[in-house]
């Protein structure tokens, strides 16, 4: 369930830039560069920020320590037998 509070919010964030921001554009002979402009901007921010979000839920690797790093920290920190089952 919390997965959605971000994914709606942020979602209807650009959202509302991609589709509100070109009706802010003043008259001009670059009306439709700029109104193309703040369309693109808002796709993209928008595709940047699902890719790396959804890729942040499940990751395909994780963090990897050598067990010589692992044993070493759990030796100074305590706890050795516990952290370390070798």
């Amino acid at each position: 369930m919390a997965i959605w509070i971000p994914l709606v919010s942020v979602s209807a964030f650009w959202l509302i830039v991609g589709l509100l921001g070109p009706f802010l554009v003043p008259n001009g002979p670059n009306k439709g560069i700029i109104r193309t402009m703040i369309i693109l901007t808002a796709v993209c921010c928008w595709m940047f920020w699902i890719i790396v979000f959804l890729h942040q839920l499940n990751p395909l690797i994780g963090p990897q320590i050598p067990v010589r790093t692992i044993k070493w920290i759990s030796k100074q920190w305590g706890n050795a037998k516990v952290l370390v089952s070798k």
